[in-house]
């Protein structure tokens, strides 16, 4: 995954300098705003992590947006596509409902949170199965596993960037990763919550616009709707039906992932975060509508048409399972798209119209790197550190441990990164959107706790600590003994090809929740309605 990419065509164009002073400009004004919200936070924790409860409609959604649509929209999604064909476009499925997830789920998260001064997934959980510690501490479990893979996807598209920006230039990905890594990194370090917010909106604005701006250049580059539909009718039957030619995408496997990666990347800590820090419960449905709409059509219109021109016009080999030799990966399909496309459609502006691209790739990263990070410092603070570890630390301890983990977490990822570069053949780390897959499949083992808290009421304490153990559990099964391991154990490896990851944790998880709930001891009524009224009451 180390190969050199062909030369951008903007040094052709004599302007091979306008990409990186766009870029450079960027992170500098990151910086920036971190420095800004620095200067208006206050010092306390709810104001680090949470930006004082404050979050308007705008900077609400457009967080939300750009810590859902990361590298794995912009290359890992595209990638899939490219490899697999149209099966995947089923993927977009997900995106509504996600928006309900946010209007149904947010709001009543956000009404217990601004009560009872939540700060983590954790904070909630653990109260409400009686202030249980297993809960908390499994809580905090799922969010590390969750976080780490989409900290490393991030950075990883940092690194590929660079190989675009630097062609030729030794240690390339290396120099893009470390640099992406250590701007994000700062900037959370100094501003907090608030930073990470505003910082998303310009990113998120970015990433919005880049989808669009690619799908426009591809149609037009095939010969507007009529000939894109014409040479997309020409691909091979198997690209065009599911399972797709790799036979990865059953049905039933699609529509687990889009029912369950849609509900599971909505109760990650870093959304479970943005419900707590929005204004109002209203904040956030009408966020939700907002959401429901505008992803969709950048998706569908966007990437997803990039990726589709790109299987026509550069077909991959998918017998000795390779791109097309100009395209070295398949992550890269959209940069190559762009980076052939662009310049020939528009002159003398191509320039400047790839390198917002560009900018919007290392946004959709940057985006969904530092809310991670931000979110994993919350956690592994709060929940591990003061409950356990110092529970008689002041705020400005705290403070600190939670910064260094921001940096720990950082180099963690970074290291990771380097390790996948330097052996390409391990499955875990090769594919940008397979990573991502898996990451909410570990997120996704909250949902019934979830569910359960929010509407059902039945579970116990000890369900709850049995259903997430096992959970947790089944999914590292799957990912050890069909990626990890030279030989995938055939029974999990067909199971993983007809279910999604998520979907069979969930569902052992769920049966053992409500298996273990009925035969021990129930909680409180009174604590239970107590609840009720808090997450069902108005504001």
């Amino acid at each position: 995954m180390t190969g050199d990419f062909p030369a951008v065509c903007l040094a052709a164009a004599g302007m091979q300098t306008i990409p990186i002073v766009m870029l450079a400009c960027y992170m500098l004004m990151l910086l920036v705003l971190g420095y800004i919200g620095f200067r208006r936070s206050k010092t306390t924790e709810e104001d680090y992590y949470l930006a004082g409860r404050g979050q308007r409609l705008i900077v609400t959604v457009l967080t939300i947006m750009a810590t859902m649509f990361s590298s794995a929209a912009m290359l890992g999604i595209p990638g899939l596509i490219y490899k697999d064909g149209i099966g995947f476009l089923l993927f977009a499925m997900n995106l509504p409902l996600s928006g309900a997830a946010v209007y149904v789920l947010g709001s009543r998260i956000w009404r217990a949170g601004r009560k009872r001064g939540y700060v983590t997934p954790g904070d909630m959980l653990s109260d409400y199965y009686g202030g249980s510690r297993g809960v908390r501490i499994l809580a905090a479990v799922t969010g590390f596993l969750y976080v780490i893979p989409y900290i490393v996807m991030q950075i990883k598209a940092g690194g590929h960037l660079a190989q675009v920006l630097f062609p030729g230039t030794e240690n390339a990905f290396q120099i893009g990763a470390t640099a992406l890594s250590i701007v994000t990194m700062l900037y959370v370090l100094i501003g907090g919550m608030r930073s990470v917010a505003w910082t998303d909106v310009i990113q998120g604005s970015l990433l919005l616009s880049g989808m669009l701006i690619a799908g426009i250049a591809t149609v037009t580059a095939m010969g507007g709707i009529g000939g894109f539909f014409e040479k997309v009718n020409t691909l091979p039957e198997e690209a065009l039906t599911l399972p797709g030619p790799s036979n990865a995408w059953s049905p039933w496997k699609m529509l687990t992932i889009c029912l369950f990666a849609s509900l599971g990347t909505m109760i990650q800590p870093g959304q479970w975060m943005r419900y707590y820090s929005a204004h109002s419960a209203n904040t956030l449905r009408r966020s939700s509508l907002i959401f429901s709409i505008v992803l969709p059509i950048c998706f569908l219109f966007g990437v997803m048409l990039v990726a589709l021109g790109g299987r026509v016009l550069f077909p991959p080999d998918l017998a000795a399972d390779q791109p097309h030799e100009l395209v070295k990966s398949f992550d890269q399909i959209l940069v190559v798209m762009m980076k052939e496309h662009i310049p020939q459609l528009l002159g003398a502006l191509g320039p400047f119209v790839v390198s917002l691209l560009f900018v919007a790739i290392l946004a959709a990263s940057m985006s969904t790197a530092d809310s991670n990070l931000h979110s994993l410092s919350a956690v592994l603070t709060r929940d591990i550190y003061d409950r356990f570890i110092r529970p008689k630390s002041s705020e400005r301890e705290r403070a600190w441990v939670g910064r260094s983990i921001i940096v720990v977490a950082t180099f963690l990822a970074l290291g990771l990164v380097q390790f996948g570069e330097r052996n390409p053949d391990f499955e875990p780390l090769k594919l940008i959107a397979e990573m991502m897959l898996f990451a909410i499949a570990f997120s996704c083992q909250l949902l019934p706790v979830t569910f359960d808290m929010l509407f059902f009421r039945r579970g116990t304490k000890a369900g709850a600590i049995a259903g997430i153990s096992a959970g947790l559990l089944t999914v590292l099964a799957v990912l050890i003994f069909t990626k990890i391991v030279g030989e995938p154990v055939s029974g999990l490896a067909n199971l993983s090809r007809l279910l999604d990851t998520g979907f069979t944790g969930c569902a052992v998880n769920a049966i053992v929740f409500v298996a273990v709930s009925a035969v021990t001891k129930k909680l409180p009524t009174n604590h239970v309605e107590t609840f009720a009224r808090d997450f069902e009451s108005d504001e």
